[in-house]
């Protein structure tokens, strides 16, 4: 008797983001995230983060992220005085395969940056549900609070890390959609006694 072919897995997709204790994930069109510095910058964030990273291929942005992202980061990577993992995270955004979402930029305009292997993505549901059924490690969407309130209105994130920091904004972007519900169970929570702030990783059951 012969025994049938294994089922390929599907990708996970995890989301990572930087919250505000009032639920913004910026302060509004000009995505300022001064109040979260201290954090994102703090050495004991960059170890939790390479543990989020190292194990995605794939990496998905929106304009706002793609832009901000390319206009530091090179610099970062390049300077002497970064940390190890700073580089190695740099190193790592530059050359993992990025899908940007955007309706304004074009393919022509990834090319304007030192980054490489990315490519304008269009219809974000489609292109996502296709990435999950293709080879390689998790899908991560890096900070993009526009694209993981889509993907969690079609129910396509597994992994949801979400990091409080504890400010308060009184308004912005807010993270989740309204009218939007959900059940989730957390996989793990990390505290930065440095910075107070509070990490929690959220699975779909």
């Amino acid at each position: 008797m012969s025994e049938s072919a294994p089922t390929k897995a599907s990708r996970k997709v995890a989301a990572d983001v930087v919250v505000s204790m009032d639920g913004y994930s910026s302060t509004g069109p000009d995505d300022d995230m001064s109040w979260a510095m201290e954090h994102i910058l703090s050495e004991q964030t960059e170890i939790y983060y390479e543990g989020i990273w190292r194990g995605a291929s794939t990496a998905i942005v929106g304009r706002t992220n793609w832009e901000g992202f390319t206009s530091v980061w090179p610099s970062m990577t390049a300077d002497p005085n970064s940390s190890d993992r700073t580089r190695d995270l740099g190193n790592w955004l530059a050359t993992v395969e990025k899908v940007v979402f955007s309706r304004t930029l074009e393919q022509a305009d990834l090319g304007k940056t030192e980054w490489r292997n990315a490519r304008i993505g269009t219809d974000l549901e489609t292109e996502v549900r296709a990435l999950k059924q293709t080879a390689g490690r998790d899908i991560l969407v890096l900070n993009s609070a526009s694209i993981i309130q889509a993907l969690l209105k079609a129910d396509l994130i597994d992994d949801l890390y979400l990091t409080i920091v504890p400010v308060t904004l009184g308004g912005g972007l807010r993270l989740l959609p309204d009218n939007y519900t959900s059940t989730w169970r957390i996989a793990a929570a990390t505290t930065f006694p440095a910075t107070s702030a509070v990490a929690l990783h959220y699975q779909r059951p």
